[in-house]
């Protein structure tokens, strides 16, 4: 299994630094349009098990208005900019305010229907955060961003197996500890509070709008929408009856068990440093 995983995981890291090597921003934008279709399709399949056909239509539906959106973007169409940056907004608001409710006070041992419609929302908004980053800023601002998660996920892993007692949300996610979680958290603070003295990164953007005290929080923040979009996906498939939501990538599961956690940080940190505020 570990094998599976490095492999994969080596797989896709070569796949990414392709793409973000050569000049044109196709390759990049098609290979996240690909993945956000791929994770619409699993998650769909978790809440509406019983309409694969669905499924199948919302994913190719997403590849087509994601390509759509890169072409958009970089022939500046202004049309479409409004839609996806209210896109953005709900898909924020609901992971700040709304999920968190929701995934300690939800009992339903079915899948959750109600989420369906969530999914191809989020998808396009993460898409477009992280393929406007990367028309925008480069390949430096966009890493520097999914660092954030890939910090999050290490530290809570490492942290949870060698100082975890107290279980996070054993109904949900029994491996989960609330140790690990705080780890994670805190390396994702140091992380921004190092990476905001490069320039051009993701943290120097949080510094310059928000200043220390608010690049600690922002860390904080994002940190625990990590954890939460994990604890959200294992709710979705623990309702579904299913422990990965899909067979794609060897030793990972599917492409949703994959991006969890990108796709619930993505926009909140995208709004965080976004033109919304003023």
């Amino acid at each position: 299994m570990l094998a599976q995983r490095v492999i994969t995981a080596i797989a896709l890291l070569a796949i990414l630094v392709f793409a973000l090597s050569v000049q044109s921003k196709w390759p990049l934008l098609v290979f996240m349009s690909l993945m956000v279709a791929v994770a619409a399709y699993e998650w769909i399949k978790l809440t509406l098990p019983n309409r694969p056909s669905l499924a199948w239509v919302i994913s190719v539906a997403i590849l087509a208005l994601t390509l759509f959106q890169g072409w958009a973007w970089q022939i500046e169409l202004p049309a479409v900019w409004s839609i996806w940056h209210l896109c953005v907004t709900l898909t924020a608001f609901v992971w700040i305010f709304v999920i968190p409710i929701f995934t300690l006070m939800i009992k339903s041992t079915k899948p959750l229907k109600s989420w369906t419609l969530f999914a191809p929302i989020c998808l396009f908004a993460t898409w477009g955060v992280l393929g406007l980053t990367w028309i925008q800023s480069g390949a430096w601002a966009l890493i520097s961003l999914l660092t954030i998660v890939w910090i999050a996920d290490v530290f809570a892993y490492f942290g949870g197996r060698q100082f975890g007692r107290h279980k996070l949300a054993p109904a949900i996610s029994p491996g989960k500890t609330r140790e690990g979680a705080l780890i994670g958290i805190v390396g994702v603070v140091l992380w921004m509070l190092v990476s905001s003295q490069w320039s051009g990164s993701y943290a120097a953007k949080v510094l310059n709008q928000w200043g220390f005290l608010g690049l600690v929080l922002a860390g904080g923040l994002l940190g625990s929408i990590s954890v939460l979009g994990d604890l959200f996906e294992s709710l979705l498939k623990r309702c579904a009856g299913v422990k990965d939501s899909g067979r794609l990538l060897p030793g990972h599961g599917g492409v949703y068990d994959r991006v969890d956690a990108v796709v619930a940080v993505v926009p909140v940190a995208f709004l965080l440093v976004s033109d919304f505020w003023y």
